[in-house]
């Protein structure tokens, strides 16, 4: 046989085993197809070379994307060892041309440059290898690099549901023999050559942002659900026997579990709210808690989550703001954090329940409706809801002023999970511990519905204040991921023993500013490099983070996927600006103590949709987030605007293990002039004054008062009390 006659043999064969693949995988994994004008616009002539690019899920990639991929003879770029594998190259030999690649090969990149110069489109992932942990893996630099080189249109594809076949490497997970599949084909973008002179620093930059695309390309997939149907969803994914949840009573809870106190609850506080309702919830971070919260979202009333531990001013000023009629209690709650006298002294209530008397009004009729029908069709007793509604009420920490209710959709706090899962891997084998309280972002988006949501095993701890029990925990459970503030982990650190965080995989630090004194100790004492990141109430609350594969010290990473930002200069403050966000996860709106119950949707000077921080931000050019300090953390001392926190770190410096917090007080001559509190009693003006000096600051800088504390004032969350220190200070 000739070689033309072998050629069309061939081709019949590709036609033949085409057409019987592709009905096969629409039968048995029910392949759906988004996008396909994109691919067409793309593929057809209108783009002089086009490089596709996938995340890389299972063996089975590169064979579906050569079966639907409305693409005129594309080429895959595959990696070696893949093509090692018989029944792999059988079937790519069959359906397209390919390219077998090493990506330590360095003539790689000449080889897929020449490719794409010859008018061939290419498809390539750009990971390498395929993930193992769910989130993207290592970008590779050579891909960017092509793109760039060439000016190739970059046609992004998303794979979602191989990662849960047998096909992939993904061992943690349940496995599906058949999962249903989706090919979501992006908007074609392209990847300009970085505008620097060195050549590596090129090649970096430019797989630094590829990298950002295909976190970017991730974080598109739509999320129409609500928190209760996400819980029911990763219930089903997950198995209900799934020990999910532990807490203090040391009993580990099941989804089951979970979801029937979830349906039971909130069945019954369903009987004494209206729908919409905001409900006040007073409790712990304890397993009924979180299932009293989940079973109000699933009858549509909202649960407002008080901050217990703020003062009777506080709290009333948050009731008022969210028109808080009922709150729900536990009597032992209330009896061993001492709140009776707290509750007693709210105005406006219509009832207060308690949990202990909820449990003794179930009814026969209430037992039969959960067997029969709640526990079998658990999506079915959901009141019908809309992922932009209300999901939550959370209350501003009141750190520098009164607190304000921040209304976040169902919408924007999955967002904000699948931002973070698209940056830092959280897989089923991992333990979260989360001493945070739930009733701050921190601890309810990172800290509990993360892990509930994903899979992964939590451990629930109702105070982060008990400095030698957490490590012990930490150790006795395995935790392997854990949220913290600075001042919680530095406390931790100098209590625990070496080994105590001997499984730890990830310490994320939020809410304050991470010390270098912590950083350093942890780094040292346990080996940990601990993740700093940053956000706000009203952005669920991440805005950006450093991750395994973006770090920079002494920063709060970068931006998360779908985040846009924009600085607005402040006179007088030379580097920096304000920053101002919009994303999916900022907020719908504030309730207002002023203005009671009537939300404010987010606005700023930029427009409808931002959300101004009041952050003095900088981001450096590989676009890292160095925070500069508050708008009102400024004090202006002659003339000059002298930042509190530079104070602050100015005080770390002279006494790196001693805990520092700045404030001012009105002074007649220099308008106002600066106070330093600190636990270190030696520390004085003239060893500031000295490390001033060293380090380039001005002399206004240096406060003329030091405070000697035991301790700092503290809010729940264990951020700095800044409105008790002001009142402190003016008082010194």
């Amino acid at each position: 046989m000739d070689m033309t006659n072998k050629s069309y043999v061939k081709a019949v064969l590709r036609v033949i085993m085409c057409f019987l693949l592709r009905g096969l995988s629409r039968l048995f994994f029910r392949v759906r197809v988004q996008g396909i004008d994109e691919a067409l616009a793309a593929g057809n002539g209108k783009h002089s070379s086009l490089m596709v690019i996938a995340n890389h899920e299972s063996f089975l990639d590169g064979i579906l994307l050569g079966l639907f991929l409305p693409i005129k003879k594309p080429v895959f770029v595959i990696h070696t060892e893949y093509v090692k594998r018989p029944l792999l190259q059988f079937f790519l030999n069959l359906l397209a041309d390919y390219l077998p690649i090493a990506p330590s090969n360095p003539m790689a990149v000449k080889q897929i440059i020449r490719l794409l110069e010859s008018g061939r489109p290419i498809v390539i992932f750009p990971e390498g290898r395929i993930t193992s942990t769910g989130a993207l893996m290592k970008v590779y630099e050579g891909p960017a690099f092509v793109a760039a080189r060439t000016g190739a249109t970059l046609l992004p594809v998303r794979l979602d549901g191989l990662s849960r076949s047998y096909f992939s490497r993904m061992t943690h997970w349940p496995r599906k023999i058949f999962p249903r599949v989706t090919l979501s084909i992006l908007p074609p973008t392209t990847l300009p050559m970085p505008k620097v002179s060195n050549a590596k620093e090129r090649r970096h930059k430019a797989g630094e942002a590829l990298r950002r695309q295909m976190q970017e390309m991730v974080l598109t997939r739509p999320y129409q659900r609500t928190l209760y149907g996400s819980l029911c969803s990763a219930m089903e994914l997950n198995g209900r026997s799934r020990r999910i949840v532990e807490d203090i009573k040391q009993v580990e809870y099941t989804y089951k579990d979970l979801l029937k106190m979830s349906l039971v609850l909130g069945r019954l506080v369903s009987r004494l709210t209206e729908p919409g309702e905001k409900v006040g919830m007073l409790l712990p971070s304890m397993t009924p808690t979180l299932g009293l919260f989940f079973g109000l979202t699933a009858h549509g009333r909202i649960p407002a989550m008080l901050n217990y531990t703020a003062g009777i001013d506080g709290m009333q000023t948050a009731c008022n703001a969210a028109r808080i009629r009922t709150l729900v209690t536990s009597r032992a709650f209330v009896e061993q954090a001492k709140l009776a006298e707290k509750l007693a002294a709210l105005q406006g209530l219509t009832r207060i329940v308690y949990l202990e008397e909820l449990r003794e009004g179930i009814t026969l009729g209430d037992k039969l409706w959960l067997i029969c029908w709640a526990l079998r069709f658990p999506h079915r007793v959901e009141v019908k809801a809309s992922p932009w509604d209300p999901a939550v009420v959370l209350f501003t920490s009141g750190s520098e002023g009164k607190p304000k209710g921040v209304v976040l959709s169902h919408h924007a706090i999955l967002s904000n999970i699948a931002q973070i899962q698209a940056v830092i891997d959280i897989t089923r084998d991992d333990r979260i511990l989360n001493v945070l309280p739930i009733f701050h972002s921190f601890g309810l988006t990172a800290g509990t519905l993360l892990p509930i949501l994903t899979g992964s095993s939590l451990f629930l701890y109702p105070t982060p204040l008990h400095y030698r029990v957490i490590p012990e925990l930490a150790y006795d459970r395995a935790c392997t991921v854990m949220f913290g503030t600075n001042t919680f982990l530095g406390n931790y650190a100098r209590f625990a023993h070496p080994y105590d965080f001997y499984r730890m995989r990830y310490a994320v630090s939020g809410a304050e500013k991470l010390s270098a004194a912590v950083r350093e100790l942890w780094f040292e004492k346990f080996g940990i490099r601990i993740l700093e990141g940053y956000g706000a109430t009203e952005t669920a609350p991440v805005i950006a983070v450093n991750t395994p594969m973006a770090y920079r010290s002494g920063t709060v990473g970068q931006f998360l996927p779908g985040i846009e930002y924009r600085l607005q200069t402040v006179p007088g403050i030379e580097r920096g600006g304000v920053l101002h966000v919009r994303g999916p996860n900022v907020m719908s709106g504030y309730l207002k103590a002023d203005n009671p119950g009537v939300l404010q949707a987010p606005a700023s000077s930029e427009g409808s949709g931002w959300y101004e921080t009041g952050d003095i931000v900088d981001v450096d050019s590989d676009g890292f987030v160095h925070i500069v300090g508050r708008v009102k953390r400024f004090a202006k001392v002659a003339g000059e605007m002298v930042s509190l926190e530079a104070v602050e770190n100015l005080a770390l410096t002279v006494s790196p293990d001693g805990f520092h917090a700045a404030s001012s007080q009105l002074d007649a001559s220099k308008g106002e002039a600066l106070v330093l509190f600190s636990t270190d009693g030696r520390i004085d003006r003239a060893a500031l004054q000295k490390a001033a000096q060293e380090l380039g600051m001005p002399e206004l800088a240096v406060p003329k008062k030091i405070v000697r504390v035991d301790e700092l004032p503290l809010l729940g969350t264990g951020k700095t009390d800044y409105v008790t220190l002001k009142c402190m200070a003016e008082a010194a």
